[in-house]
């Protein structure tokens, strides 16, 4: 059998559609739902009210979040990076980082910057890392979500492996709920843009409480998180 080929596909499907008492479908057809309360949750929010609902919800889940202009972002993730240690920093190659004026600030702080050459040598730093560095590319104001499109250079081990992550939220990118995060998704796909290899939807830091109801922070993932919201980009 050649590797990667599909065999005996049609014959597959058609003898479970027999043994199933039913035709087999050849289109999927998207229903017309009468009701969509999903739509109407925040739906007039201006951007300041998602602003203020994504760090309400943010917050009582233990992450930490803090406002800031474009204006003041380096010295926000200054001071952020010395609060979880000083060293020990990684983030995902992106070029917002640069957009924003942030490359003083992790060329200060010798910050490891996710190399694909480098394979899992990465993983190995992001372990170590005090604390990871991103951009949000969608953020839910319902739930106090970050979204990270991942790919070879924006990688979630940033997020997943450092005792804390910092996540930059543009304010631009707050949309009510993740209604509109998977619309936005779904979008792209139509207009023929490539997809993320992984669409992580992170929020907070990791907790658990699977053993007698107890919640466990850090079981799988950061012990600390913070928003910091660009409140004018």
């Amino acid at each position: 059998m050649t590797e990667g080929l599909v065999h005996n596909q049609e014959e597959f499907l058609n003898n479970i559609s027999a043994r199933l008492g039913r035709e087999r479908k050849q289109q999927v057809v998207k229903p017309v739902w009468k009701h969509r309360p999903q739509w109407e949750i925040l739906k007039d929010a201006a951007p300041e009210e998602l602003a203020a609902q994504f760090k309400k919800n943010s917050l009582e889940k233990t992450t930490a979040v803090i406002e800031t202009t474009a204006a003041g972002l380096a010295e926000t993730v200054r001071g952020a990076i010395s609060q979880y240690g000083g060293g020990r920093v990684v983030t995902t190659k992106d070029a917002r980082f640069g957009d924003y004026g942030l490359e003083p600030v992790l060329v200060e702080s010798e910050a490891h910057v996710w190399n694909a050459e480098l394979g899992e040598e990465n993983i190995d730093i992001a372990k170590r890392a005090a604390v990871g560095v991103f951009f949000s590319d969608i953020s839910l104001a319902e739930s106090g979500t970050v979204v990270q499109f991942n790919g070879k250079d924006i990688a979630r081990s940033v997020s997943l492996l450092p005792l804390a992550y910092l996540a930059i939220v543009p304010q631009s990118t707050i949309v009510p709920r993740m209604t509109q995060a998977t619309h936005q998704i779904q979008q792209s796909v139509e207009a023929g843009q490539e997809l993320s290899t992984c669409i992580n939807f992170i929020s907070g830091p990791s907790n658990s409480a699977d053993i007698e109801m107890n919640i466990v922070i850090g079981v799988h993932g950061p012990v600390e998180a913070l928003h910091v919201i660009v409140t004018d980009r």
